[in-house]
């Protein structure tokens, strides 16, 4: 999972962590030379002298020249470790620039990309870093960080709102054809199954040809209550009845498919625009695939502007190797990610943590 991301921010972890050792040696080395001369200024001691030509006389001057070699190494060293260095903006230029286009690269949309090497940017830059033995770590801090902030954008937790939600609480999925929103739907019925939920699925996908019998197999799987009508019938009426069965029969959760469609489709934009004032959903959730990247983004945008979404599930997390969409779909859509698909069976759906997708992105 996102190895060509991790592969992309090796090259600045790595052009940052040497910038800070070099910085280092040489302020090291600087320290050591300033301390060498204030020593050689100081007067001696009265005993000083007498026990000088003693300890001379016993140890042969190449003996000395080693060891005086030997314990300024060990002592540069040890100063290395304890200093504290300031790197300034000239020194991360070539850096930063490598990020940005690493980020671009992994599909992180220009505007997050831009934001995330600001935050990066102002973690490092002027600020005092006291070196390690591993530099990287420094670097690994300060990305963790401005990632960390990204991500925690928009955060929304969908166990808490349903828990305090009026009941049934109306969930409408709406995407492109072919992104995984009905097995979405249907992992996510599973999920709130196992938390103690009663959930009624709407087969309002009346468009698609196999749609319903699609959805159908997943309620028998899953063993929950599945309204239906005929092909070709309202979508709206369809997610009514639904709604309606889940009040009568004291149901917690209504999960509604919709029929695939793009922010261009005017007719089926018209309907989806129908399903919102007939149902008034409690949560709107557009559903792409990660792989997709900048398009999965730009889509989110989009359709948020035709029909405000209230949040994104990510499909094919799994298979995504740059992450991308994980990283900007919540920044340029104002709106948080929910759920990532990681699998392909029901339970392959974990709730978006940005702690859970950081340590993807930069684990090992």
């Amino acid at each position: 999972m996102f190895n060509r991301f991790k592969e992309r921010l090796k090259g600045f972890k790595e052009a940052v962590s040497t910038k800070i050792q070099e910085k280092g040696e040489a302020e090291a080395k600087k320290a050591e030379a300033e301390r060498g001369k204030a020593e050689e200024g100081k007067p001696q001691s009265k005993t000083g002298p007498a026990a000088a030509e003693a300890l001379e006389a016993k140890i042969p001057a190449e003996d000395n020249a080693t060891k005086t070699k030997q314990s300024f190494k060990s002592r540069a060293k040890s100063l290395i470790f304890e200093q504290e260095v300031v790197l300034d903006e000239k020194d991360l230029t070539d850096p930063l620039w490598e990020l940005e286009m690493a980020l671009l690269e992994s599909d992180v949309a220009l505007p997050v990309a831009e934001t995330i090497v600001a935050s990066v940017k102002d973690e490092l830059v002027g600020r005092k870093k006291k070196i390690r033995a591993d530099t990287g770590e420094i670097v690994e801090e300060a990305l963790r960080s401005a990632l960390f902030k990204v991500l925690s954008e928009n955060r929304f937790d969908v166990d808490e709102f349903i828990a305090k939600a009026d009941k049934p609480v109306k969930i409408v999925f709406v995407g492109v054809n072919g992104t995984g929103k009905t097995t979405s739907i249907a992992k996510v019925a599973r999920y709130l199954k196992d938390r103690g939920y009663s959930v009624v699925l709407a087969a309002g996908d009346t468009f698609r040809a196999g749609a319903v019998e699609q959805i159908e197999v997943h309620a028998k799987n899953l063993e929950v209550k599945l309204v239906k009508h005929k092909d070709g019938k309202d979508p709206a009426a369809v997610i009514f009845d639904a709604v309606e069965y889940a009040k009568a029969h004291h149901r917690d959760v209504v999960l509604a498919d919709t029929a695939g469609r793009l922010h261009t489709n005017v007719n089926l934009m018209d309907q989806m625009k129908k399903i919102v004032r007939v149902v008034k959903p409690d949560l709107l959730i557009f559903v792409d695939e990660a792989i997709a990247g900048n398009d999965a983004v730009e889509r989110a945008r989009l359709f948020n502007e035709a029909v405000p979404i209230d949040g994104t599930i990510l499909t094919k997390t799994d298979a995504d190797a740059k992450g991308g969409a994980a990283i900007s779909i919540s920044q340029i859509t104002g709106k948080p990610v929910l759920f990532l698909g990681v699998g392909q069976d029901y339970p392959d759906l974990v709730k978006f943590e940005p702690e859970w997708l950081l340590e993807r992105l930069l684990g090992s």
